[in-house]
């Protein structure tokens, strides 16, 4: 087991399944206490590592603030933010209903707000921390009959680069990964001639594994990039260039 995270706290929202629980592994691997965070009343992690599950909606902030300050008085610090959470309620604009656009962006958008704004108190007092937030390449790029999951999504690169301008003085680093095409339960839903058009478009000719994502969220959660806020990394094997 790596320990370059050892003593360290991780939250991670929609961190029970999917590219969220390999996070939520991949952290703990390298020694973090690891809060995995979903909606469900009762999760059991298929996970190798001790990982603790609390409910949360972070739609919600009264649930995020009462969850966030239940991991502070048990764990002692929160060091490590991953906003992973996330839905899609694709359709196109003609037949998309507003709480369609609406549900996804208080998810993928709002949540990443209400999570912030409390795990800050923490990090500020600690003058440390790292919010890794999860963004997607439709956020730079769009795709049609998501616009209100590319709308999130690039909402979100806006709000990094400004929290990031914010709580840099206080050694608190902001990043968000935008990946490609990965392999999980959302994606398993395509056919399979979507499935090949979008690997054809793809450089390195594969999809993302979960690990893919994973490994990236773990170097920006440890001191190896000390010297990086602020930034969109694309993870996607070069689907965006």
């Amino acid at each position: 087991m790596g320990l370059k995270l050892e003593n360290k706290v991780a939250v991670v929202t929609g961190g029970a399944k999917g590219i969220g629980l390999a996070i939520s592994d991949k952290l703990a691997e390298d020694g973090a206490t690891v809060y995995a965070l979903g909606r469900s009343t009762n999760m059991e992690l298929d996970s190798k590592h001790n990982i603790i599950y609390k409910q949360c909606d972070v739609s919600d902030l009264e649930s995020v603030t009462n969850t966030f300050n239940e991991i502070q008085k048990e764990a002692g610090s929160i060091d490590i933010l991953v906003n992973n959470a996330g839905i899609t309620k694709d359709n196109l604009i003609l037949r998309m209903s507003e709480s369609d656009f609406d549900d996804v962006i208080s998810i993928n958008l709002k949540g990443v707000f209400n999570t912030c704004k409390v795990v800050s108190r923490f990090m500020l007092s600690q003058k440390q921390g790292r919010i890794i937030n999860i963004g997607s390449i439709v956020g730079t790029t769009g795709n049609a009959g998501q616009s209100n999951y590319a709308a999130s999504k690039a909402g979100l690169i806006g709000f990094t680069k400004s929290l990031a301008k914010e709580l840099a003085a206080r050694n608190i680093l902001v990043n968000l990964i935008a990946p490609g095409y990965v392999l999980t339960d959302m994606t398993g839903k395509l056919t399979e001639d979507q499935v090949n058009a979008f690997k054809n478009n793809i450089p390195l000719k594969r999809a993302a594994e979960p690990s893919d994502i994973s490994d990236v969220v773990a170097f920006f959660a440890s001191n190896e990039s000390r010297y990086i806020t602020g930034q969109v990394l694309h993870v996607d094997g070069g689907l965006a260039i």
